[in-house]
């Protein structure tokens, strides 16, 4: 092949001429011009040769030979190809670059073998050089380096000391070959000195030399294309290459001392243009094999952003996005930090930036998504930046939309997600950052609230689903804020009640959020009047779900001392009498919770605020929208609190009305109804001893349905009962009804019910003789009763009634009617009423 080559080379006629080709013969040496037919032929051929070469040994001149073949090819016409280039390359790098140490090889004796080595090297540098002449441009230079690169990052030392050496005469070459006609950017600055300035804290000082050296002919090459001299010289960048930054046995910190001046140096050289190339590049020699030269690219970048980081508000998006891919890749713990630190200086510099960015990351957020909100926490001064932008974020936007796209893009949920990673951070504690505790507070308390009962899409898979849970983030996020704060006394005795979990209920959630505010009024009291003030106006919000929280927690601090401690009852009271009317009924029944809770809290304060008060309790039993009655059955139980702090002149004036409102409730078939409206009536009797004209009627209306619910088969109700019929005793105008009742009807006490109203019936035909007409009636309405206990009673009453009537009174008695009625009864299916409707009967041959 090669005399095919030179025999087609000879055949011109010309003493001018060069094989095919007219021009200058060519020279003696690679630089020379010229052209040759089948010359890629005959660098392929050396190629070949390069590659059969040994590639764990070198004892002969073969590699250099053909190195120099190459080197005086490439110098003549025609240019080889991209692609012949590019494979020249690979072959004599890896033949030259991939040798052992001579004195490791096969025959480590062999004379010559250092010398061997030393030729080939200037070989490759001679050839690399030719290559670099022909295209003497930063391409030119930036293609040779990208195959140069591997060499230069290789975890072998030998192979990173002479691939950074051939890098070294490259870039002294390429400034000596330099002449710049015209202004332009070097568009190779960025990547070279990601590659080669890491290198100034390799373990290997020669190494560390010549990065320091390959730095500053980049740098000089900089400053011919700006239009200056290459020799200027720049002071620091000269003190860093003295002697001693070289040391044998340089320690960490020193090096980590170098990397810094370099960064200085190079902050203050680099087109801004540039930068974010190079940031870019630096975050890529992070998995530098030499750990050292990875740590020194993760300093040399951070100590970049710190210094001109303010000029890269429009790369922060893409810049985070390598960080992000960086810590993807689990680095060592000094990585990761470095990488947390470069988010930091990052939002230091362009803080809505920053967290525009992340809260566009994918929900879950991922561990390097974590790991770089948690780096904003590190810095109190920027934290408060930070919080002020979530905080807009949870205020600003809608709740939430039970659809997997609103889930996935929700804001708001990435903001509660951030927070919750945020306080992670032990410096977040800061003062600076709690001056917005009550925000705080406020924000993902509603934010919890508004995340309440939402039902994740089915077509979430298990995992997503589990991560996406927004009301257990909210919790999450609620608890690391109080902890982080100093109060996780708060969010232990919130845990140790339940209520953590009950927040989470949607029937229970207001149970949880009463658990807390009381946990808050104990335990941290101080730190309430700015959250009153903020959640106050939340009462009046157009979401349902922000009024039911924000009622849920103002209800429960009015059952604290503390509330009027610190001036905040009236501002509470105010707010929840406006609920009155509210579209919401558990709001509704919030409300008049809260009211009813003053009497625990700040009973001094009942009669200064009792008709505000009593008005909102009657109107929460008149209330029409209440199917259930549970705004009325929350009104009767704090109506009932109420009363024990007034006196019979504050509530004459409703007392009649209330009493006919609540009599309905005494034989509801919901337990907790009978029970607050019986208790209730016995509060409402105290007021009633004093006339009798007024209440009397009420209290003779209501005794029969008393004294048969002794007999409820809810021991609630017959304890309400009890407390019921003590109360009005002293109304009844009988001296021994009262006395039976105030010793017979303790509530510790068991009762033998035939022999108490045996007792009952006949002190009553003693003294309202005229009432029996009326008592029996109303016992035969309980003939019917859905409670067996209260037919068997109401039978069992007439029976007594009627044993203790005489003659005259017997008159008022309709027996037909009775005598039916107690026919019907002996039908019953339960054996015990058949046996009191029997004895009843029994007892009417009287009257007879």
């Amino acid at each position: 092949m090669i005399g095919r080559a030179l025999a087609c080379g000879s055949a011109g006629n010309s003493p001018g001429t060069f094989g095919n080709f007219p021009g200058k013969c060519p020279g003696n040496g690679p630089g020379g011009c010229g052209s040759i037919a089948h010359k890629a032929e005959l660098v392929a051929l050396m190629v070949e040769f390069l590659r059969a070469e040994p590639p764990d040994a070198l004892r002969t001149r073969l590699r250099q030979r053909a190195l120099s073949a190459c080197a005086h090819l490439v110098a003549l016409e025609p240019p080889l190809s991209d692609a012949e280039r590019s494979e020249l390359l690979d072959a004599a790098l890896a033949s030259v670059l991939g040798l052992p140490p001579p004195d490791s090889g096969k025959s480590p004796e062999e004379p010559g073998a250092q010398d061997l080595l030393g030729a080939a090297l200037a070989a490759l540098a001679e050839l690399l050089q030719g290559i670099l002449r022909r295209r003497l441009s930063p391409c030119g230079l930036q293609e040779i380096f990208a195959h140069l690169g591997r060499w230069i990052r290789s975890p072998r030392e030998p192979e990173r000391e002479r691939g950074l050496g051939i890098g070294k005469s490259l870039l002294e070459f390429f400034l000596e070959q330099l002449h710049v006609r015209a202004l332009t950017p070097f568009p190779a600055l960025a990547p070279l000195l990601a590659l080669l300035a890491p290198r100034c804290s390799d373990r290997i000082p020669q190494i560390r030399a010549d990065s320091l050296d390959c730095v500053c002919a980049l740098l000089r090459i900089q400053l011919c294309y700006q239009g200056f001299s290459g020799q200027l010289r720049d002071a620091a960048l000269e003190e860093l290459r003295a002697p001693e930054a070289a040391a044998e046995n340089a320690d960490a910190d020193a090096l980590f001392r170098n990397c810094g001046r370099l960064a200085a140096v190079l902050a203050r050289r680099i087109p801004p243009e540039q930068l974010p190339e190079l940031l870019l590049a630096l975050l890529e020699a992070w998995e530098d094999p030499e750990r050292n030269c990875g740590r020194a690219a993760a300093a040399l970048g951070n100590a970049l952003l710190r210094e001109r980081g303010g000029i890269l508000h429009e790369q922060v998006p893409e810049l985070l996005a390598a960080i992000r891919a960086r810590l993807a890749l689990g680095p060592e713990p000094q990585l990761r930090r470095a990488a947390q630190r470069a988010v930091l200086l990052l939002a230091l510099q362009h803080p809505e930036r920053v967290v525009r960015s992340l809260l566009g990351s994918a929900l879950p957020f991922d561990s390097p998504t974590c790991a770089m909100w948690r780096a904003l926490g590190t810095e109190p001064s920027l934290t408060s930046q930070i919080l002020e932008q979530l905080l807009e974020k949870l205020s600003r936007e809608i709740p939430f939309k039970e659809s997997k796209s609103f889930l996935l893009g929700s804001a708001s949920e990435r903001a509660t997600r951030a927070l919750d990673e945020l306080m992670s951070a032990p410096e977040a504690a800061g003062p600076r950052s709690w001056e917005r505790f009550p925000e705080l507070f406020q924000g993902l308390l509603l934010r919890l609230g508004c995340s309440v009962g939402v039902q994740l899409p089915k077509s979430l898979q298990g995992r997503e689903k589990r991560n996406l849970q927004p009301c257990s983030c909210a919790v999450q996020t609620l608890k690391a804020m109080l902890a982080r704060a100093g109060n996780d006394n708060v969010v232990r005795d919130v845990g140790s009640a339940g209520g953590w979990e009950l927040m989470e209920i949607p029937e229970r959630h207001h149970d949880g959020i009463a658990l807390l505010a009381g946990a808050m009024a104990r335990l941290c009291g101080p730190r309430l009047p700015p959250i009153v003030r903020s959640l106050i106006p939340v009462l009046g919000s157009a979401l349902e779900c922000q009024r039911v929280t924000s009622s849920a927690f103002l209800a429960e601090l009015l059952s604290h001392k503390v509330v009027n401690d610190l001036v905040l009852l009236e501002p509470i009271l105010d707010a929840l009498t406006a609920l009155e009317k509210d579209s919401c009924l558990l709001v509704r029944v919030l409300a008049l919770r809260g009211l009813g809770n003053v009497a625990s809290g700040s009973p001094e304060k009942i009669r200064r605020h009792g008709s505000q008060l009593l008005a909102s309790m009657v109107n929460g039993m008149d209330d029409k929208d209440d199917p259930s009655n549970l705004l009325a059955l929350e009104a009767m139980s704090s109506l009932s609190k109420i009363l024990d702090h007034l006196e019979e002149r504050d509530v004459q004036s409703m007392l009649l009305h209330v009493a006919i409102r609540i009599r309905p409730f005494f034989d509801s078939e919901h337990a907790e109804l009978r029970h607050s409206s019986i208790v209730l009536f016995g509060n409402l009797s105290r007021f009633g001893r004093t006339d009798s004209e007024v209440f009397w009627e009420q209290i003779l209306n209501g005794l029969v349905t008393l004294l048969l619910h002794l007999q409820d088969p809810q021991p609630d109700v017959v304890k309400a009962c009890k407390f019921a019929l003590r109360m009005c005793g002293p109304s009844l105008g009988c001296e021994e009804l009262r006395e039976m009742f105030g010793n017979h009807l303790r509530e510790e006490r068991g009762l033998h019910y035939g022999e108490f109203i045996n007792d009952v019936c006949k002190f009553l035909m003693r003294s309202h003789p005229a009432l029996l007409g009326r008592l029996i009636s109303t016992n035969l309405f309980y003939f019917k009763s859905p409670w067996r206990e209260l037919r068997a009673a109401a039978a069992m009453s007439v029976g007594f009634l009627v044993l203790h009537t005489d003659e005259e009174q017997g008159q008022q008695v309709d027996l037909d009617q009775l005598i039916s009625a107690l026919k019907l009864l002996l039908k019953d299916p339960v054996p015990t009423v058949r046996i009191k409707a029997a004895e009843a009967l029994g007892r009417l041959v009287r009257l007879l």
